[in-house]
Order: structure tokens, then sequence, then C-alpha cells
């Protein structure tokens, strides 16, 4: 198996706006002023449906690129329910993640509903976020010295 380590660091100061750095790249974490942040950018919850939603583009620009298909663009729309209740310390005995997650895929492309349909499959197959999100993945969150 080929590995590779991706990793970010996040940084947060007096207030919800926190700030991501991933390689060069620098986003702003935040929560809506209704719940107290600065509505300065999407919040934890809204990132990961945007991963979902831009790893099922970028899995669908590689096929796309290595089968040689005439694929003019991708749509994706993704909605996920999650368990307020459980993230603001309120008693619930449901898991506090997303209970459902549901992707939406539209291509512009000149292939049939069929062949959309093997290359939207083959997609959810080759997606690491899909996979992620689909069964138990390892989570250690440990205290830094």
């Amino acid at each position: 198996m080929a590995a590779k380590t991706v990793s970010i660091m996040v940084r947060q100061g007096s207030g919800f706006r926190t700030e991501a750095e991933a390689g060069k790249h620098r986003v702003i974490i935040d929560q809506p002023t209704a719940a107290g942040g600065t509505d300065g950018g999407p919040t934890p919850l809204d990132y990961q449906l945007i991963a979902l939603g831009g790893c099922i583009a970028a899995v669908g620009r590689i096929i796309a690129m290595q089968r040689r298909l005439s694929l003019r663009g991708i749509e994706i729309e993704v909605q996920g329910t999650i368990n307020t209740d459980g993230v603001l310390g309120k008693p619930s005995t449901d898991p506090v993640g997303f209970s459902s997650i549901r992707a939406s895929v539209k291509f512009d492309c000149d292939l049939s509903r069929e062949e959309q349909a093997k290359l939207l499959e083959e997609i959810e197959a080759r997606c690491p976020i899909s996979d992620n999100l689909a069964r138990a993945t390892s989570v250690t969150i440990t205290l830094r010295g």
C-alpha cells in the first residue's frame, strides 16, 4: 500500500474565528453570528460537507482524465442532518455527528445515463472522503505538550 500523511494546523484565538493552514493555503472557520461567531467563514460541519463535494469532483476529474472522457463539469449538492442537541451538550441518546449525509451529482458530459451511473459508482469507490465517512476510521485526539 502506498501511504501519504496529510497534515494541517488549526489555530483559534479568543472567539470562534479559527484559521487553518493546509500547505500554503489558509482558510477561515467560524460560527454564524447567531451562535456567537463573526460569520467569517464556513463552520466545521460545512467544511466536512465541502470536503465530500470537493473529493467527488476531484476524483471525477481524475477518472475523466484517465479515460479521456469529455467531462465539461460536475455539480454536487451535499446535505447533512446533524444532532444539534449533542453538539450543544444537551441530553441526547443520538450520536453527535451527522446522522445522514446525502450528495447528488450532476455531470455536464455526453455520457448516457447508464454510463454516468457507472462513473458515479467508480467515483464513490475511489473517493477517500466518502470512504472515511462510510466506515469507522480510527481517530486519536491527544493532548500536545
